[in-house]
């Protein structure tokens, strides 16, 4: 009887046990499972968010200078589409071989953009907020009038008698699908502070 009792006893410790490492060992793969996840959704906002360019020239300025570095966002045009003002990187004529162009977004498709007197005209009207910083020399293929098609983009540098852009032969309309995102944040440099760059 005795024996039964202590037998009894033993097993049920064991069994005891048994569970404890058993908890113990759910923990650790709950653990396991939790840095999994934070490890994907880092690679996620990397891919997607924090895709890292050099600014190349001074076609930005003031917003963006030579060597500078940008994050892009390449995920924004899966969901939307380019609005008129938006800081885009491009390779231009789908080109992967060049480094990527930054321009902003000025014509948007179907319209009809034309350089006059040093200023941006869309549908014929006088562009309302127009980032140049200074009246444009150079129409380029913009002397008449520019339509876009239904995918394309126009596109000029904010530093507008220093920018090869859609004024260009060599870039011109920009189509949707060489757009590889846009730019939303200016990375901390020695001469200026990390900014986000606003769409729009």
């Amino acid at each position: 009887m005795t024996a039964n009792v202590r037998k009894k006893r033993g097993l049920h410790f064991y069994r005891k046990k048994i569970k404890i490492k058993k908890g113990i060992f759910g923990n650790i793969l709950e653990y396991i499972f939790i840095i999994l996840i934070c490890a994907f959704i880092a690679f996620a906002v990397a891919r997607f968010f924090g895709r890292k360019t050099v600014v190349v020239g001074n076609s930005m300025e003031p917003l963006l200078y030579h060597s500078e570095e940008v994050y892009l966002d390449k995920i924004v045009y899966s969901f939307s589409s380019p609005k008129r003002g938006d800081v885009i990187a491009f390779l231009p004529k789908g080109n992967e071989k060049t480094h990527f162009y930054i321009k902003r977004v000025i014509g948007l498709p179907k319209e009809t953009i034309q350089i006059e007197n040093g200023k941006v005209y869309v549908n014929g009207e006088v562009l309302d907020h127009d980032y140049g910083n200074e009246g444009i020399i150079d129409p380029g293929l913009a002397a008449g009038e520019f339509v876009l098609g239904d995918d394309e983009y126009f596109v000029l540098g904010d530093n507008r008698n220093s920018s090869e852009d859609s004024r260009s032969g060599n870039i011109g309309a920009v189509k949707r699908d060489e757009i590889q995102g846009r730019v939303w944040y200016i990375k901390k440099s020695e001469n200026r502070k990390g900014r986000s760059v606003k769409r729009g």
